[in-house]
């Protein structure tokens, strides 16, 4: 009678899973989950090594940077995570004029960097008109790269603004999960969410999609069904980060993300999709003080300043320490340098 094989142990597995993984075309969901279900630093450490090594042979060594401006943090959803929430009565809120945020378009291109990144909540303030202006006199004025977070809109919104002059748009798709989906926001659908971002990518924006993890009811099962999203809906990119409680959300009393299961899908999510964008979000930061070094290690390639001016800066109040630190931009872009350089990578700047 042949001898039975030994039982294989879980190092064993995720060698194996990773093998998988690193070959061509859609991982499996069953490897997926097994990876992360794995909560052993040391074990997940080859998949970290595979995913950087992804990640310098399909985008190389350069760290993109996009300045971003939050320029209202008024917003009409209910989001059960979010500050900026509708129902958030202790938020001041805030929308800047069209000249504050030329200005902060124009210390954007002053620092080099190529990329404008304009965010708010959803906010029908601004209509398609004014957001159309807008966009047209950064472009005449900085030549920037636009970028626009701005939400769930009409397609034919996303139409106008991409005949402005907007070149990419991001939109989080939250979570693959319907049920869960549809707790967290109450008042909008995981089918509009989805519909708008097959607009964005018929409209040909360079899109982006994303999650956060550690949101209570998401698993293993939850982020793989994520990843095989973002690879699916062939995202050019994808903001990954923690779940941090805000105080003010009926999620206030559940726990934080932690720094290793983000690691692991941002590893993932470069093993799945070689030449996506993946930034080192500020919110894994806030969760550790080396969370961006941390990042950039397993795949990230894109780190997003802040050039909200400082007076609004601490009211886009999405998440608890989010503002913390300097409010100097000079004195930020100086440490992201320094930290870019001794992790080894190279800068994008514009000359």
């Amino acid at each position: 009678m042949p001898r039975q094989a030994a039982p294989m142990t879980a190092p064993g597995k995720i060698t194996d899973c990773l093998e998988r993984l690193k070959g061509s075309g859609l991982p499996q969901r069953d490897d997926l989950i097994a990876l992360l279900s794995c909560a052993d630093e040391k074990e997940l450490k080859p998949l970290f090594l595979a995913a950087d090594a992804r990640r310098k042979a399909a985008v190389g060594d350069v760290v993109h940077l996009r300045g971003i401006v939050e320029f209202s943090n008024y917003c009409e959803r209910n989001c059960l995570y979010c500050g900026l929430r509708r129902v958030n009565r202790q938020l001041k809120r805030y929308r800047m004029s069209n000249r504050e945020i030329l200005e902060a378009a124009f210390a954007v291109k002053a620092a080099k960097i190529p990329t404008l990144v304009l965010q708010s909540g959803e906010d029908s303030f601004y209509t398609t008109e004014k957001l159309c202006s807008l966009i047209q006199s950064i472009k005449a004025e900085t030549g920037l790269v636009v970028t626009l977070s701005l939400g769930e809109r009409p397609r034919n919104d996303y139409h106008a603004f991409r005949e402005a002059g907007a070149d990419r748009y991001l939109l989080k798709h939250e979570t693959a999960s319907p049920s869960l989906y549809g707790r967290l926001h109450p008042d909008s659908r995981q089918e509009n969410r989805l519909q708008c971002l097959k607009w964005l990518k018929e409209l040909r924006y360079e899109t982006g999609a994303g999650i956060m993890v550690g949101l209570p009811g998401q698993d293993a099962a939850v982020l793989a069904d994520d990843i095989l999203l973002i690879s699916s809906l062939k995202a050019d990119m994808a903001g990954i980060g923690p779940f941090l409680p805000h105080p003010q959300t009926p999620l206030a009393a559940c726990p934080s993300g932690m720094v290793l299961p983000v690691l692991t899908v941002l590893a993932l999510v470069r093993l799945a999709c070689p030449t996506i964008n993946l930034p080192a979000t500020t919110a894994l930061s806030v969760l550790h003080p080396e969370g961006r070094k941390k990042a950039l290690a397993v795949g990230a390639n894109v780190v997003m300043p802040d050039f909200t001016p400082p007076a609004y800066r601490r009211l886009y109040d999405l998440y608890p320490g989010r503002t913390a630190g300097s409010e100097d931009t000079e004195l930020i872009m100086e440490t992201l340098k320094k930290e870019i350089i001794c992790c080894g990578r190279t800068l994008q700047v514009t000359t």
